[in-house]
């Protein structure tokens, strides 16, 4: 384990660096899943990212760090995945966008003293090790005023039935073993998680996918979705 992240998680991901960027491949949710969720954090910051310093912590190989980049922001992506992140940098090489991977912890940037507009961690707190101490290193790498955004998959059962059983056993839209649903996290665990922090969440919206794939913003939390805190 190094910091709030695991060792078998990392293992994980990196196994998958290599079809990342496949959008037909082992990430095709994430990659129709994330056009919803980067607008709708850069719709909360103003809608012109251009200027605005974003921390995108347990980037993967940069599917939300590239979009950020995209809509004008600095971008810092954070990983513990050394794979995942040589692709990250390989891609966004190609595509000409001056991204700054960085390999590590939240914990190692605190320790620089670096500081953000805006923290975000996509699909990523139901993967570390301690959510309370992750939601502190994210809470103490904002500036102040500065938000977190997070989005991430409830514990309920339509979630064990269809993010879990479904997305991987059945439909194969995940390699078998991507999750663990005793790791989801629900709205109020998140919340109980930031809390010591000084940060609350002030919003909430569900992720819901159509039968053709497509992805739309929704009030049902019950399987994904994206949450914004405040300080």
């Amino acid at each position: 384990m190094n910091g709030t992240t695991l060792a078998a998680e990392r293992a994980k991901f990196d196994a998958l660096a290599g079809q990342w960027w496949d959008p037909d491949g082992p990430m095709k949710p994430l990659h129709r899943m994330n056009a919803l969720r980067t607008r709708w954090i850069a719709d909360r910051l103003g809608g012109n990212l251009a200027g605005k310093t974003i921390l995108d912590a347990g980037c993967g190989a940069g599917l939300a760090a590239e979009a950020f980049a995209r809509m004008g922001a600095t971008v810092t992506g954070l990983d513990a995945a050394g794979a995942a992140l040589a692709a990250a940098r390989t891609h966004a090489a190609a595509g000409g966008l001056a991204i700054e991977y960085r390999q590590g912890a939240p914990e190692d940037l605190l320790a620089e003293g670096a500081r953000f507009d805006a923290v975000v961690a996509l699909e990523v707190i139901e993967h570390v090790a301690d959510r309370a101490q992750f939601c502190a290193a994210l809470a103490a790498l904002a500036k102040p005023g500065a938000p977190i955004f997070l989005s991430t998959l409830n514990r309920t059962a339509r979630s064990f039935l269809f993010a879990k059983l479904g997305a991987e056993y059945l439909l194969r839209l995940l390699p078998v073993g991507t999750h663990d649903w005793r790791m989801f996290v629900t709205p109020g665990e998140l919340g109980a998680a930031l809390r010591p922090t000084g940060y609350r969440i002030t919003e909430l919206a569900g992720m819901s996918m159509s039968p053709t794939g497509q992805w739309r913003e929704t009030r049902d939390l019950a399987v994904n979705y994206l949450a914004m805190a405040r300080r």
